[in-house]
């Protein structure tokens, strides 16, 4: 039987780590504010929104909410994160993507101070990440790090496969592995022979974006499989990248969706809200 990845245990016991870090903070007179913008009422970026105010208030971290609307022009966004770059209040600022089409979000991403990057985007903190400096990391890939790390799996010496090269999750994901002595192979849409490459692999990250395609004649017998996708099937039901129950059985490890590295992704953001204070 493989071992099935809680992620939801392990966010709680990250959430429960940065309450007291955050009990700390404020015993010395230093709060933890994070402050969420989000355009346009996007019904999934609504749900986000909401589950990112919630864990704030059980971690003990303060937060400011701005709802624009969708007619927000990209002077007045960029006028509202330079405010709150100057806040002092403000530990942490957080954009919620995707923005409306009219905004370019590298813009936006750029325009927020490194050091108030709660995601990790900037590329003063991506810069940091390539060359091993210490920095803000984008929250998925550091909570799949403390998933491997929580579930006694090492990444040292092993072959990492990761499918897919963005950079919110591909390409962090893949100087994360390296940072950990991981040999590292990025896969993704023009990758030749992608089955060979990815049986190659001890350790399978994938983060491509579609629906159960990682099916298990992709998986090393014994592989530990991590997914990052999160999508509806044709019965309406959430599934990942990988389709889960052909490959579960031929992997020591897995994340199941949900409850895999979802819950991950709000715990590391609370995480890097107190090391934006700390920093």
């Amino acid at each position: 039987m493989p071992h099935i990845i809680d992620g939801k245990e392990i966010a709680a016991q990250i959430k429960e780590e940065v309450k007291y870090k955050t009990a700390q903070l404020k015993a010395q007179g230093r709060n933890v504010c994070l402050a969420v913008i989000q355009v346009g009422a996007d019904p999934a970026s609504t749900v986000y929104v909401r589950n990112k105010k919630k864990a704030c208030e059980y971690v003990g971290i303060d937060s400011l909410s701005f709802e624009l609307s969708e007619s927000t022009s990209q002077e007045e966004l960029l006028s509202l994160v330079a405010r709150l770059n100057t806040d002092d209040k403000v530990s942490g600022i957080l954009v919620q993507l995707p923005l409306p089409s009219h905004i370019d979000e590298d813009s936006v991403i750029q325009a927020i101070s490194p050091d108030k990057d709660v995601d990790g985007f900037h590329p003063a903190n991506a810069g940091k990440l390539c060359i091993g400096e210490k920095g803000i990391v984008p929250c998925t890939p550091a909570g799949i790090i403390e998933l491997l790390k929580r579930s006694g799996i090492s990444v040292d010496g092993k072959e990492c496969v990761v499918v897919g090269r963005s950079n919110i999750v591909g390409k962090p994901m893949a100087l994360l592995l390296l940072r950990e002595n991981g040999t590292v192979t990025v896969a993704h849409s023009h990758t030749r022979n992608l089955r060979e490459i990815t049986r190659k692999a001890d350790i399978l990250i994938a983060a491509l974006g579609k629906p159960q395609f990682i099916t298990a004649d992709y998986v090393k017998e014994g592989a530990v499989v991590i997914d990052v996708g999160i999508h509806r099937d044709n019965e309406n039901r959430l599934c990942g990248d990988v389709l889960y129950e052909a490959v579960k059985d031929k992997a020591s490890a897995i994340t199941p969706v949900p409850g895999g590295v979802g819950p991950m992704t709000i715990a590391m953001l609370m995480s890097n809200c107190v090391a934006a204070v700390k920093r």
